[in-house]
């Protein structure tokens, strides 16, 4: 566990980047620092690992405050991603991943032998190793850098904004592959991001913080949506958070009719679209074991009749969903009423525990 207690950073010429922070980072899991610029998010990370220091406060790592370990080995210890990678240009890939096991005084046979599982690991071809950076992607060299901060198996990885440099697409690729290398090895780790989107799908626990470095509210991401602490953070979240909370909400639960005749299948039973006078129309489809709620919707305003298709794994229907049967689900996991009291944690405190009300999507 990672405890910020009472941390304050001042620089000389007065500016205060990050104002009394006290949270918990939970082991093994994902703590997604989110706001707006000079909020103090990667001051903050940076203070893990002490590329910067606290001016007063206490950072601890499992309870050892880091101001009392030496700042190459602690770095040792904490894997580190940031924005376009950083890699060493001069370097074959393979000697980028292992540079952390070269540091460490592995052998070159065993160092590259772990960078070469890495490069697997975080799905790139191995065949990639003997290239130098310049020869590959930008979604390839965040893939390097992650397997580079992984090389030495540290507890705790540190990523600042890892994904920003890179198109849409590959973002969500990255973001994807990330989350299922958690679910495999269970790191600690902290992510710094300015988009919300990204934070409520990352993390576990999202601290939002405000312009001047003061945490504004620190909860799971589905409490974070339906019970924001402030305007400031209602605002920051945006008005579609109703929208994105539909993410934390399971698609199994969704009521399924069987599959009506004007939907058109294959001889393997996958939907090909809906029957109409003019010929097939489009269809949206959803995995009710794999999906979301939003997608089930979006897939229902995908389709002409407002009905989405569930399908299995394999793409095969399962049934079909109508506007009705999602509106009873939306009905039911509606916000809670006005009056309640909120569940997630704001101001200076923290709040270690995630949300459990679905698979995010």
């Amino acid at each position: 566990m990672i405890t910020f207690e009472d941390v304050t950073k001042r620089y000389r010429d007065g500016t205060v980047a990050v104002d009394d922070l006290s949270l918990e980072v939970p082991t093994g899991a994902i703590t997604v620092f989110v706001g707006p610029s000079g909020c103090g998010k990667t001051t903050s990370l940076r203070m893990i690992n002490r590329m910067i220091d606290a001016t007063s406060g206490r950072i601890t790592l499992d309870g050892q405050d880091v101001r009392e370990i030496d700042p190459p080995t602690l770095r040792r210890g904490i894997g580190y991603v940031i924005q376009q990678a950083g890699l060493f240009p001069h370097r074959k890939i393979v000697d980028n991943v292992a540079t952390v096991p070269y540091l460490l005084g592995w052998s070159k046979k065993k160092a590259r032998t772990r960078a070469m599982e890495l490069l697997e690991l975080v799905g790139l071809d191995p065949g990639l190793a003997g290239r130098y950076p310049f020869q590959l992607s930008g979604g390839q060299q965040q893939r390097v850098g992650v397997a580079r901060a992984l090389a030495a198996d540290p507890p705790v990885l540190l990523m600042d904004e890892p994904f920003s440099a890179v198109d849409p697409i590959v973002r969500a690729s990255l973001q994807d592959e990330l989350l299922r290398l958690q679910s495999e090895l269970r790191k600690t780790i902290v992510f710094v991001t300015h988009d919300i989107d990204e934070a409520v799908k990352l993390g576990d626990t999202v601290a939002v913080m405000r312009v001047g470095g003061r945490l504004a509210q620190m909860a799971g991401p589905a409490t974070l949506l339906t019970e924001p602490a402030d305007d400031f953070v209602r605002e920051f979240l945006g008005r579609d958070r109703g929208i994105r909370r539909l993410s934390f909400i399971s698609a199994k639960e969704v009521r399924l009719s069987p599959s009506p005749s004007d939907l058109v299948t294959d001889e393997d039973g996958r939907a090909l679209g809906w029957r109409t006078a003019d010929g097939l129309a489009a269809h949206g489809t959803f995995n009710p074991e794999t999906d979301s709620l939003r997608v089930a919707l979006d897939a229902a305003l995908l389709s002409p009749n407002g009905t989405a298709v569930a399908v299995d794994e394999e793409g095969r229907v399962r049934g079909v969903a109508g506007r009705d049967a999602i509106d009873e689900l939306l009905a039911e996991y509606a916000p809670p009423a006005a009056g309640r009291a909120p569940g997630g944690s704001s101001g200076g405190s923290s709040s270690g525990a995630g949300d459990s009300e679905g698979a995010p999507a």
